[in-house]
């Protein structure tokens, strides 16, 4: 699928140049973070942010996740107060999402924050943002490169097939390590689960909320195009099963129960799934535990319709 896109790059020196150029006219790539791969632009500038809007065919109301490259920058941006200086120092760069009061003075696009008065933000490990960041000197908005509500993308391949053409230039850097959103906090609550877990944190999980005050935080999200039924022991009729751990299936998340191996695996695993013969997909019972919880709660949302 990604050779036939005419704007796949492989991650390098000149594919960063070209990418940043890109983001300099005001453009949109596709880049990949330790999370997934993210469709980036500038996110001081409100045309460019539109066009990830366009794109995904996502809506105005959930606002963006932006990406920057240290604590500094971060600091321009938001208000940090000392727990989230102190989040900030033990986590970043990683995949962390923090949720602050937004600078009035920051000269980030209205349409990040989708009216808001609070942005979110993530200072990235992976070096292929990090090299995007640097060339541009731009703060990065960047949703998951994929069209909204569908499964998010871990490989290159995967944005080819999700957006095709809508994206000029992919930077093709392999699979995403951690396969996994951000996590994401805001005043000592974790609203969304991902790759660093309420325990390693020693924050509880934020209640669930009756209005959108995050990315990432709809009900309907990360699904795939067929049916989707979850703590399945096995596969009924015209399913495909994910398994995990004792529970074999057409695929596997984890042979072994490994949850870190099981939350890299689970997108490229719906990817297969929903490319696969039989109409429906079955997934194996996971554990909550650790990040087990953000694995589940990327199922309940791509089951939820």
């Amino acid at each position: 699928m990604t050779a036939q896109h005419p704007g796949l790059r492989r991650y390098g020196t000149a594919a960063i140049a070209e990418a940043a150029a890109e983001i300099a006219r005001g453009g949109i790539v596709a880049v990949p973070t330790e999370t997934v791969y993210g469709l980036a632009a500038d996110a001081t500038d409100s045309r460019a942010v539109a066009r990830i809007y366009a794109a995904k065919g996502r809506p105005s109301f959930n606002p963006l996740i932006v990406h920057v490259p240290d604590l500094a920058a971060a600091e321009r941006i938001a208000i940090f107060d000392d727990v989230a200086r102190a989040l900030a120092a033990n986590w970043w760069p990683g995949p962390l999402t923090l949720v602050l009061p937004a600078r009035p003075d920051a000269g980030i696009a209205a349409l990040v924050t989708a009216g808001l008065d609070t942005i979110a933000l993530r200072v990235p490990a992976h070096r292929a943002m990090r090299a995007l960041l640097a060339a541009t000197g731009k703060p990065l908005a960047a949703p998951s490169a994929n069209a909204s509500n569908s499964i998010s993308p871990t490989r290159a391949e995967h944005v080819a097939a999700s957006l095709g053409e809508r994206v000029p230039l992919i930077v093709d850097d392999g699979a995403c390590p951690a396969g996994l959103e951000s996590t994401i906090v805001m005043q000592g609550r974790i609203l969304r689960p991902g790759p660093i877990s309420s325990e390693q944190l020693g924050l509880p999980l934020a209640e669930a909320a009756g209005k959108v005050t995050a990315p990432g935080q709809l009900a309907t999200h990360y699904a795939p195009a067929k049916p989707l039924r979850l703590d399945a022991t096995g596969a009924e009729a015209g399913e495909w099963l994910i398994g995990f751990g004792a529970v074999e299936g057409d695929d596997t998340l984890s042979a072994s129960g490994d949850l870190v191996e099981a939350a890299a695996r689970l997108f490229d695993a719906l990817h297969r799934a929903d490319a696969s013969k039989p109409g429906r997909i079955a997934v194996a019972p996971v554990p909550d535990a650790g990040i087990g919880a953000a694995i589940n709660d990327r199922l309940r949302r791509a089951a939820h319709r």
